[in-house]
């Protein structure tokens, strides 16, 4: 099964700064690119838990004793880990967003490239697809989830032009909503606007803000100190609250200062924000949007 290359695979694992015998969680296992290059810098006593939520992403497991794949929503990661007797780790990488193999395999619905009825869910099982949120979701919820997550200033106008269509029959293929969507599609940047489309309906489907707000929070108990947060993110509201949980350890606001006017914060930041290089651009697309911040938890 085709999944790429892994985004970044270098400078992320360089950035969980391996210790041998140490105990690692990669909450994006996907096709396994980062996992393995984890497991080669392992020594035969330390393990690698990994999660991944899709069940296609089981074929891809990794023959090692070292190594565990857990098939669940890494939002969970804290519950599950203590079912294998895990409650503390040295290291936790995420690369979030959409693995490659979601993009190419037409059926789930990711990708504007393909006709496909609509998806875009990450655990197959899951209830909610973008289906349900197109066809199903009254005019408000629908603006606020273009406008949240697709940072589409239009957000008002695309949600009416979507209720009124489905008026006249379900909006049920990829096809059929980019016809409804034209008028909002000028020519030359079709492709940008139809992205940040599908980014706020995916988002929703998958709850990936919450996920990662939850996600985020139980890694400050998770992390034994001078443990390695090295985490990718690949649009502004995910590296938004990353950020700013680094800095803080909130998502917003600022954290109290005590009496002496120095604030108690769970993370500091290990060197600066690391992007791909044109390079690595050239070789996988999809790196373009990448970025790589890595914290170390005090």
């Amino acid at each position: 099964m085709n999944y790429h290359n892994p985004v970044l695979l270098k400078e992320t694992v360089d950035g969980l700064n391996i210790q041998p015998n140490g105990v690692y969680v990669d909450v994006t296992f996907g096709g396994g690119g980062h996992s393995r290059e984890i497991l080669k810098r392992l020594g035969p006593e330390g393990k690698l838990y990994a999660f991944d939520q899709d069940k296609d992403a089981l074929e891809n497991a990794i023959d090692d004793d070292r190594f565990t794949l857990i098939n669940e929503n890494f939002r969970f990661i804290k519950r599950f880990l203590r079912f294998h007797g895990v409650r503390k780790v040295d290291g936790i990488l995420g690369d979030f967003g959409v693995s490659s193999h979601q993009f190419d395999v037409a059926e789930r619905g990711f990708s504007t490239r393909f006709e496909s009825r609509l998806d875009m869910r990450m655990n197959q099982q899951s209830n909610l697809s973008a289906f349900e949120v197109v066809n199903q979701y009254e005019e408000k919820q629908l603006r606020d989830v273009l406008y949240n997550y697709g940072e589409l200033r239009n957000a008002p106008k695309i949600a009416r032009t979507i209720v009124s269509a489905r008026k006249e029959g379900e909006i049920a293929t990829s096809e059929r909503l980019k016809e409804v969507l034209q008028p909002f599609l000028p020519a030359g940047r079709e492709h940008k606007v139809l992205a940040q489309v599908y980014q706020a309906i995916r988002i929703e489907v998958n709850q990936e803000i919450e996920v990662l707000k939850e996600f985020l929070l139980q890694t400050e108990d998770l992390l034994k100190p001078g443990g390695r947060l090295s985490l990718i993110s690949y649009h502004s509201l995910e590296d938004r609250l990353v950020k700013r949980y680094i800095r803080s350890g909130m998502f917003e606001g600022e954290p109290e200062k005590d009496f002496y006017g120095n604030i108690s914060v769970p993370f500091k930041k290990v060197g600066k924000l690391i992007v791909p290089t044109s390079e690595e651009i050239k070789q996988n697309n999809r790196a373009r949007s990448a970025k790589l911040r890595v914290a170390e938890r005090i």
